[in-house]
């Protein structure tokens, strides 16, 4: 097992959904959690209790709002004092659908400031210290949607597209730093297909309750069109595969873009 003592990771987005799932699976390995997103002060207070239960020393709530260039510098400064970002993981995201003709000028630049220019502004500050420790460990969360594209999606799409070769510039910028032995410093995306979160819910009640309530039918159903597999994703599988992409051992995986996808992207 991946042991990340004495490590401490932000995670961005990390108050429910896949967030919550990754810094879980990271404080089960023992990592200091830096908790980040959108929640009021009970949902904080349930968060981090849940993540010291789950196995981290430590977890304290940082607010920033990813809009902003001055508050994300906030962010990153407070999580420095703090004892640093060994551990990136930018999950923080949004998504408005729409056609390409009709959709507002301020939902693309809403969703290219959050789901972008936040991951490239919170990597600036994190890898060069990363770099001075010779361990470093950047995960961007994608998606299916930063390696093909579906209609009506344009920011999200572009705005994860742009995400992966991000990664990819800073993963040959610093491939070289660090050792085998300390783990080096990588920067990998994760790209998961469908994932069983709150937000899709009430599209797999709606299929499901054409099949008598069976669920799994519903979902098969579902994702039939775009996921060979018609198998959902648990939040804690993406988690998994983070804590093995921060163990020491895989200092040689950097660059990649992991899809999480039943086959999606295999099509």
């Amino acid at each position: 097992m991946t042991d990340l003592s004495g490590k401490t990771a932000l995670v961005t987005g990390s108050v429910q959904g896949i967030g919550l799932a990754i810094a879980e699976e990271l404080a089960k390995a023992g990592a200091r959690i830096a908790v980040h997103g959108i929640a009021g002060d009970a949902q904080i207070e349930e968060v981090c209790d849940r993540l010291h239960k789950a196995g981290a020393p430590q977890a304290e709530y940082f607010p920033g709002d990813l809009r902003h260039p001055d508050r994300i510098a906030e962010l990153m400064e407070a999580v420095a004092a703090w004892g640093g970002t060994d551990i990136l993981v930018n999950n923080a995201g949004i998504q408005r659908t729409a056609p390409l003709v009709e959709m507002p000028r301020d939902t693309w630049d809403e969703i290219l400031s959050v789901n972008l220019s936040a991951a490239f502004q919170t990597m600036q500050a994190a890898l060069p210290r990363m770099a001075e420790r010779g361990y470093g460990r950047v995960i961007n969360i994608a998606s299916v949607h930063g390696l093909v594209a579906s209609k009506e999606k344009a920011p999200y799409v572009a705005s994860k597209f742009g995400l992966v070769g991000l990664s990819r510039v800073a993963a040959l910028e610093y491939a070289a730093t660090g050792s085998r032995e300390a783990g080096g410093v990588t920067v990998n995306c994760i790209c998961p297909g469908w994932t069983e979160t709150a937000i899709i819910e009430p599209q797999v009640e709606a299929r499901a309750a054409l099949f008598g309530g069976d669920r799994n039918a519903g979902i098969a159903d579902l994702l039939k069109e775009k996921q060979p597999s018609l198998r959902i994703s648990d939040p804690s599988e993406i988690g998994a595969l983070a804590v093995w992409l921060c163990n020491p051992i895989a200092h040689n995986v950097t660059g990649t873009a992991i899809p999480v996808d039943g086959g999606w992207t295999a099509q």
